[in-house]
């Protein structure tokens, strides 16, 4: 199996990983509690690390319902982009940016950084797959895209 083939498999598994957190997403618990996520991240922090987290707490408390919602429409189109392979390349770096915005807030970056810190938080994690998956060209196969193209070419 080549290196693409091998990348664009991950590309479908961590897309269904992605659907399995899309499902969570749409779930009642998550838009009645979408501010409480992030709020939550908040004890122990720096103050620099309050002051950025409050920040999205006021930004997204204008319309939780709205945020939330955002949240599981980007995360469903993630996950649908990265298993059948259309817009892949936009939904890897749309789920980076997501995964770093997750990572700073709702993970506080992972911390607060004391006695009896496990990890360093999922989100950046996912970043970093994402980001492996774009430098494999996991879009390179396997995807509905290259062969919706190899179609059209056939039509001309």
């Amino acid at each position: 199996m080549n290196d693409r083939r091998k990348f664009a498999w991950l590309r479908i598994a961590f897309g269904a990983i992605w659907g399995i957190d899309a499902y969570f997403k749409w779930q009642p618990d998550f838009f009645a509690n979408f501010t409480d996520y992030l709020s939550g991240s908040l004890d122990g922090q720096p103050q620099l690390v309050k002051d950025w987290i409050n920040l999205w707490i006021r930004i997204a408390g204008v319309n939780p319902h709205i945020f939330a919602l955002f949240v599981a429409i980007a995360e469903t189109a993630i996950a649908l982009a990265l298993i059948f392979g259309v817009a892949s390349r936009a939904a890897t770096w749309g789920g980076i940016a997501m995964n770093l915005v997750v990572w700073s807030t709702a993970e506080g970056f992972g911390g607060p950084y004391a006695a009896g810190s496990t990890d360093i938080g999922t989100a950046i994690i996912y970043a970093l797959v994402l980001l492996a998956l774009w430098f494999g060209h996991a879009w390179e196969d396997l995807s509905l895209e290259k062969w919706l193209k190899k179609r059209s070419f056939a039509m001309k």
